[in-house]
């Protein structure tokens, strides 16, 4: 099936990174498994955004786990959606939280849980978990693998 069939606007083709997650595209494909519950993941250990207040750059380590239903996330999509929030200010909150709810509204997963591990600002780490519905009671829900902020500890 071919990205055009699909719908596609990004995959196969020389897209530039959008600047603003709010209008960034994301696409979704048909889930040809629709009848089996599994675990999909992906993992942006390299998220940057920006401060809302000082303009500094902020590190995540956000790890994205969803049980897919009727669509998959296109994964080119999901690479440019994140890059565009290099330059976008926001607390650290509001991107983890906004990243999972959009998914959600474009997928309508069964389940999809997200990890949001902040590097410090100020000393201090963030880490943000969301997600939205129930795990299947059947499915092995693995660790997200990122351990706790020890700092030199």
């Amino acid at each position: 099936m071919s990205e055009q069939h699909l719908g596609l606007s990004q995959l196969g083709r020389d897209i530039p990174a959008p600047t603003d997650p709010t209008t960034a595209v994301l696409e979704r494909v048909p889930n040809p498994h629709e009848d089996t519950d599994y675990l999909t993941r992906f993992t942006a250990p390299e998220f940057t955004s920006i401060c809302p207040v000082t303009g500094q750059p902020d590190f995540a380590h956000l790890v994205i786990d969803y049980v897919p239903d009727r669509w998959l996330v296109e994964s080119k999509s999901l690479k440019l959606y994140l890059t565009a929030f290099r330059n976008h200010g926001a607390f650290h909150e509001d991107c983890t939280v906004g990243i999972g709810r959009r998914l959600v509204g474009l997928l309508e997963p069964r389940w999809l849980r997200i990890a949001g591990y902040w590097y410090p600002r100020g000393g201090i780490p963030i880490d943000v978990f969301w997600q939205a519905g129930t795990p299947p009671s059947h499915l092995w829900l693995p660790d997200t693998g990122v351990p706790s902020y020890r700092g030199r500890g």
